[in-house]
Parts: C-alpha cells; sequence; structure tokens
C-alpha cells in the first residue's frame, strides 16, 4: 500500500487501547531494522523525521528510503511524519515532498500565537490531503534541534485543550505529563535511587493526562521524549568505552498504561541511537582489526530490529494490528 496519513491508525489505536510506534530515522539502517520488525509484527509504523535528520541525510534520500521501506514491506501502513516541525515553511516542504503528516511545534510561543501559527499549518496541509500534530505544553531536554532547560517546561494546562483544538483544527495533540527529550531525560535530584543504586524518575502526570481525555473524548494524544533509554546499552556504551553516568529513560509500564488510554502514538528515538551505538562499540572492541561498515552496522541493524519488537508487542500493544 501508499504511504497512508495516521487518521485511521488513530482511530483504530484509541478504540483498541494500544499505541502506534513513532520511530524517528536518520539512515537506511534505522529504517530497515525498524520496518522488518513492523512487517514480521504485523505492525502499523509512523517513520518520523526531524529538521536534524533532514540537515544531517537530506529530505530527497530520507524520504526516497521510507518508500523503498513501502514497497518492501507493502503489507503493513506506514506513515511518514515531520517531528517537530519550527515553522510553517519547514511544514510547507515536509507537505510539498511527500510527507504524509507533520508536526508544527509552537509550544514555546503564547497560547494565542500557538494557534495562530498552528491553523496556519493545517490550513495548508488539510488543503493538500496531509494531516496535523500540534503541542500544547513544553518538555524539558535535548533533541535535535530542539533544547528546553527543565526549568521551562512546563505541563500542559487541560483547561486550555478544548479551545486549542477547536480554532487550531489540528488532528492530534501532544501534551506535556513529564516526559522528557534525550537520553538524559532527569536530573539525580529529581529521581530516587532504588536498592540497587539505580536511578528511578517521577511517575508521569496520568492526572493530567486523565483530565485532557475527559475534556477531548475521541480525541488522539501523542507523547514526545518517551524512549526508556534501555540499561543493557548503555551499560554496553559505558563498558566499551562511552561516558554516559545516570542516563534514565520513562518507564516502559507507565507508557503501556498511557497507550491503554487516550495515548495514540508514542515518540521513540535515543533508544534506536543507543542500540545502534552501544552495538558498534561493542563490535570494535571485540574487532579492532575490521573496517567494513557492512561487518558493524549488521549487528546493530539487527539490534535496532529486535529492540523495536520488544516495543511494539510489550510497550506499544500494536504488534497484529497492521
Amino acid at each position: 500500500m501508499p504511504l497512508v496519513t495516521s487518521t485511521e491508525m488513530f482511530k483504530k489505536a484509541y478504540d483498541g487501547g494500544y499505541a502506534i510506534g513513532a520511530f524517528n530515522v536518520n539512515n537506511m539502517e534505522i529504517v530497515q531494522g525498524i520496518t522488518e520488525a513492523c512487517r514480521e509484527e504485523k505492525a502499523p509504523v509512523i517513520l518520523q523525521v526531524s529538521k536534524g535528520a533532514r540537515a544531517y541525510a537530506n529530505h530527497t534520500y530520507l524520504v526516497k528510503l521510507v518508500e523503498a521501506a513501502v514497497a518492501e514491506c507493502p503489507e503493513i501502513p506506514i506513515v511518514l511524519h515531520l517531528d517537530h516541525g519550527p515553522d510553517f515553511e519547514t511544514c510547507k516542504s515536509c507537505i510539498d515532498g511527500g510527507f504524509t503528516s507533520v508536526m508544527i511545534d509552537a509550544s514555546s510561543k503564547p497560547f494565542a500565537e500557538n494557534i495562530e501559527i498552528t491553523r496556519k499549518v493545517v490550513e495548508y496541509a488539510h488543503d493538500h490531503g496531509v494531516v496535523v500534530e500540534a503541542e500544547l505544553g513544553t518538555l524539558a531536554g535535548i533533541e535535535d534541534d530542539v533544547k528546553v532547560a527543565a526549568h521551562a517546561a512546563s505541563y500542559t494546562r487541560p483547561e486550555e485543550v478544548e479551545e486549542f483544538v477547536s480554532k487550531t483544527g489540528c488532528d492530534s495533540l501532544a501534551i506535556a505529563i513529564g516526559t522528557s527529550h534525550g537520553a538524559y531525560k532527569f536530573t539525580a535530584e529529581q529521581c530516587t535511587r532504588n536498592e540497587k543504586g539505580i536511578l528511578v524518575p517521577p511517575p508521569l502526570r496520568f492526572d493530567v493526562l486523565e483530565e485532557v481525555s475527559k475534556r477531548l473524548p475521541g480525541f488522539p494524544i501523542v507523547l514526545h521524549g518517551s524512549s526508556s533509554v534501555p540499561q543493557n546499552y548503555v551499560k554496553m556504551i559505558n563498558e566499551n568505552g562511552g561516558k554516559m553516568p545516570d542516563a534514565v529513560g520513562i518507564p516502559e509500564e507507565q507508557l503501556r498504561h498511557a497507550a491503554e488510554l487516550s495515548v495514540c502514538k508514542i515518540n521513540i528515538d535515543s533508544d534506536l541511537r543507543l542500540a545502534m551505538t552501544g552495538t558498534i562499540r561493542a563490535f570494535f572492541n571485540e574487532h579492532p582489526d575490521k573496517f567494513d561498515p557492512r561487518e558493524y552496522l549488521k549487528p546493530a541493524r539487527a539490534n535496532i530490529k529486535e529492540l523495536v519488537r520488544h516495543k511494539l508487542v510489550d510497550v506499544l500493544g500494536c504488534a497484529g494490528k497492521a
């Protein structure tokens, strides 16, 4: 099947109590690992591209990689989505360039300005058959060009969501309930330590999510900054020359609970990068004489595939839903 929008995906996910995985892609191996796992698990998927990825890999290369994935996996629905579009011009470029979904992130702007910018993107996107994700509330952390200090983060205000959705016409809404961008989502001061000395992050604000859901019944909600930062890959990186002390993510059981509510899309990016980096570091420590990219990217791709498979089955609950 050709690229699709997320409209039907989200309706089924909302009704079925599961979420669609939205995985950030930067190169061929990441695209392959994600889509091969989705094909084998019969899961719908959103492949998303950030402004930074477009600058790194080039818009055309990324679109063609996704088109290749569509050709190789015709039995699963695939959305091509712009993640954190910073302005109308970037969103327009992606809409004109083959994307089926875009996010306009004007969450750092005042409420009225966020509405104005988002509505402009929605009008253009809908005229071209493309859906729009918007954001209300601000997540802390770092993801490509998105950099928000912890003190500048703010939870979504449920009392604003009805007006925002009504005035913008957006198709889904990203909210802030305590998730955070990057592999270092929380400071040590924000966490507690369990009996093994491992950092435990503060729980997500499900009260905010539940209130938003009451005010927007049936409306798809999105969680950004939802990588779990798998400790096996953090350990693999650190044991092979890396320095990632106290990297901690969102507990997977909390993400599964969010998926059972109104969250229809969960963004996952850092986990894939950790899997790729840890695998490559370990490969070179074990094989210092190797130099062929195909040799070290092959196991990295395989580990990405297995990580995505785990997310589809055990966290998102979307396996078998294609």
